[in-house]
């Protein structure tokens, strides 16, 4: 379907691929990984054909429809969102209108070789409507969008009036509803809750036949869509059959056997050099000594890929906070839209954490989470009701505007160094490198830096100073997998109680030990963890 033979791309100087080769086959589900960087998005440009190769060549099988769902959704405006989504599908539409045309023709009297072509042009252009799905396009469409959590009563709101997220939403379902030969998916569940995540899922699973190729953050949406990974990294690109768990297995052992094979041919390579060296003035040996010269310029030397360094970093123990951290006596929040119209979020809300908690808030979007967090942290006063924070609780927060208050002329070292003025440079070197800054990133500017860039830095802020209680508004949202899991080692080992809102499911079943769901304004508790609360909520079908 389509296939990219030693391909070679280079911007500026930095190379990202060299003499690459992988395909996409009809109906294939793969997972597209490596690091910030290496080349993903380039791969997925050169696929729409948005960025040449410098060598090699890509074949594309014709009339294949690619669909490309970026990260960049570009203007909405003048189109309501079901519109927005169906107007994805304009060659669709087209072929729509062309054969109303025909039929209209039909109907007029015309010379049997005139009929015959037509019949001839209706029947191709009928056969291509059915196979891009023209006759279901506008349920399709609408299911959707409603999957995606945008429902009937807003199909007609004009795409403009959406907030970046929910554009995204509308970005994604117009190429979901397009039903494309090959799907390229760039961080779907960037913008989506565990909700719409779910559903994305099962839509992918049973309702798209096309081939897939995806990047995603989420390790379990990677792992239950993806049965093979192509990895992008150090110039090359490698293919691995299986799924995210595999790939990381394998990647492991393939690693393993590479620097055993490396060390065999450094140990040949040393013999045969000094031999060389011992013999090449002797003319008794002259040929030998060719001979061996001649046999190390053909060997092809093995490359060892950079070590992914990952260091260790000890938190300082918190201190001891009182039993009951955070009490909620029944808590009631009301917005006032700006037009003096009230909107309740939830009411009634009564709870106890704990010191030591580690505590999932989650809920639909729009449930009052967000809400909920900075009731607790003091950002926003309750409607009604108390929150009394308990004894001796120091208090840190991310929320998802957390990096919009850093400054941007800062260095990253500075930054931190801010947050703890005391710590030698050691430590502070020690505690970015658990956060994957070492060498010269460290001296980075803030402005210059991507958006989990700026994630990990406000979370190495928070996490170096002596805060015993956390509250995480999507801490996850910006991370990759690697540097999720740096992260959810580091709360791991956090002696304190965290509270966090997060649509990353591994991520939670992996921490949490308690859940409070927020449904319809009101709060449940689930003692226990989240997968007790997912069997509890939906049963075996989501385990």
């Amino acid at each position: 379907m389509i296939h990219l033979s030693n391909i070679t791309k280079q911007h500026g100087s930095q190379v990202l691929f060299r003499d690459a080769s992988f395909q996409i086959l009809p109906g294939t589900r793969t997972g597209l990984v490596g690091p910030n960087g290496a080349g993903k998005t380039t791969l997925f440009r050169i696929i729409t054909g948005e960025e040449a190769v410098d060598a090699g060549e890509m074949v594309c099988a014709k009339k294949t429809t690619i669909g490309y769902f970026s990260q960049d959704v570009g203007e909405m405006a003048g189109r309501s969102a079901l519109e927005e989504v169906m107007a994805g599908s304009a060659a669709t539409m087209r072929l729509a209108a062309e054969l109303k045309e025909m039929e209209a023709a039909m109907c007029e009297p015309m010379a049997d070789d005139a009929l015959a072509a037509l019949l001839e042009r209706y029947g191709t252009a009928q056969e291509e409507f059915e196979h891009r799905g023209g006759y279901d396009l506008d349920s399709r469409a609408q299911a959707v969008l409603t999957g995606l959590g945008i429902g009937p009563d807003r199909f007609n709101h004009p795409a403009e009036s959406f907030s970046g997220g929910w554009k995204m939403r509308i970005a994604l379902a117009r190429i979901l509803t397009l039903q494309p030969d090959v799907l390229l998916l760039d961080e779907p569940t960037n913008h989506l809750d565990v909700e719409s995540i779910i559903w994305l899922e099962e839509w992918l699973a049973t309702e798209f036949t096309g081939a897939l190729l995806m990047t995603s953050h989420d390790r379990d949406f990677m792992n239950r869509i993806v049965t093979r990974i192509v990895e992008v990294t150090n110039r090359t690109v490698t293919t691995y059959g299986g799924n995210y768990d595999f790939y990381e297995r394998e990647r492991e052992i393939r690693r393993e056997q590479l620097i055993a094979s490396f060390k065999r041919q450094q140990e040949m390579l040393a013999k045969e050099e000094e031999f060389i060296a011992r013999f090449a003035a002797r003319a008794s040996h002259a040929a030998q000594v060719q001979s061996r010269v001649k046999k190390l310029e053909k060997i092809d030397r093995i490359e060892l890929p950079p070590e992914e360094r990952t260091v260790r970093f000890e938190f300082s123990e918190p201190p001891r906070s009182g039993d009951d951290v955070v009490v909620m006596e029944r808590l009631a929040k009301v917005w006032r839209t700006p037009d003096g119209a009230e909107k309740p979020v939830f009411s009634g809300i009564s709870g106890i954490v704990r010191r030591q908690d580690k505590i999932a808030v989650v809920g639909v979007n729009g449930a009052g989470k967000s809400t909920l967090l900075k009731t607790i942290v003091g950002q926003t006063e309750p409607t009604k009701g108390d929150v009394t924070l308990g004894a001796n609780v120091a208090l840190g927060y991310f929320s998802q505007h957390a990096m919009e208050v850093l400054d941007p002329r800062k260095t990253v070292f500075e930054t931190v160094q801010d947050a703890i003025p005391l710590a030698s440079i050691g430590v502070i070197r020690n505690l970015l490198g658990a956060f994957l800054f070492s060498g010269d990133s460290v001296d980075k500017r803030i402005e210059s830096l991507s958006g989990g860039e700026k994630s990990r830095v406000v979370l190495a802020t928070l996490l170096a100073r002596p805060i015993n209680l956390l509250v995480l508004d999507e801490p996850t949202n910006h991370l990759d997998i690697r540097s999720r899991e740096i992260l959810l080692d580091a709360l791991r080992n956090f002696t304190g109680t965290v509270v966090l809102v997060s649509h990353d499911r591994h991520f939670l079943r992996e921490l949490v030990n308690r859940v409070f769901e927020i449904d319809h304004g009101e709060m449940r508790i689930y003692e226990g963890d989240y997968s007790y609360y997912l069997h509890k909520v939906h049963g075996e079908a989501m385990h």
